[in-house]
């Protein structure tokens, strides 16, 4: 492979956020009355918009509940935006530093809002290493479509071809493949090494530093 241009997934691929995820999504559904789902159900929605997450747990609501659920959401996640910023997981921090010393472009492709995303990148000092941030609001189809991968190889001139996706659920697998990437599943997020497999993720890394190995092939030690 020839690479010039790695697009990330954010929630359980750079950053552990899934107590964050449940615990607001918890948050939602005593606030608004609502059955209180486990982790585990709320989970397995992670890499969906909010809408659609809360569909798949409450497949009754409308598409006017499902909003009201979203924008609950969203209030709760920004009245408590400093105390919910995640922690990077192991060795995402100095394989984005060794990326870009070496002119890796990379992007971040989520299904959170550009707003909480862009935030997030200033907390953790990230903001001149990530070329482009593609959030659900910039999109009109969202995961698996290939539609946020698509619009940021526009932006960025760059082909397919010499594209990696990296994800943790089987969405982000499918996105890339969908737009003709190649794909990197970790095993470390909220999907199982059996599902990103099925999903027909190209490589399976248990660390971001072995992506450095895949990307950077000279450099597969450091």
């Amino acid at each position: 492979m020839n690479i010039r241009l790695v697009i990330f997934d954010f929630d359980g691929t750079m950053a552990d956020t899934r107590h964050n995820i449940v615990i607001t999504m918890q948050r939602v559904m005593r606030e608004l009355g609502m059955p209180v789902a486990d982790e585990e159900t709320c989970v397995s929605t992670i890499g969906l918009p909010l809408k659609d997450c809360f569909r798949k747990i409450f497949p009754e609501l409308t598409d006017d509940g499902a909003e009201h659920c979203a924008e609950t959401y969203r209030q709760i996640f920004f009245a408590n935006a400093k105390s919910l910023v995640p922690n990077m997981f192991p060795n995402v921090q100095e394989t984005i530093d060794l990326l870009h010393a070496h002119r890796i472009k990379m992007a971040i492709a989520s299904s959170r809002t550009s707003a909480s995303l862009l935030g997030f990148i200033r907390e953790m000092n990230l903001t001149d290493k990530i070329a482009m941030v593609v959030g659900s609001d910039e999109v009109s189809r969202h995961k698996p479509d290939p539609e946020p991968v698509n619009v940021i190889l526009s932006a960025l001139d760059m082909p397919a071809a010499e594209t990696l996706v990296v994800g943790d659920m089987p969405v982000d697998i499918l996105m890339g493949s969908a737009a003709g990437t190649h794909t990197c599943a970790v095993t470390y997020g909220n999907a199982s090494a059996e599902e990103l497999t099925a999903a027909g993720a190209d490589f399976l890394v248990d660390d971001m530093a072995e992506l450095i190995g895949l990307v950077l092939p000279d450099n597969k030690d450091h």
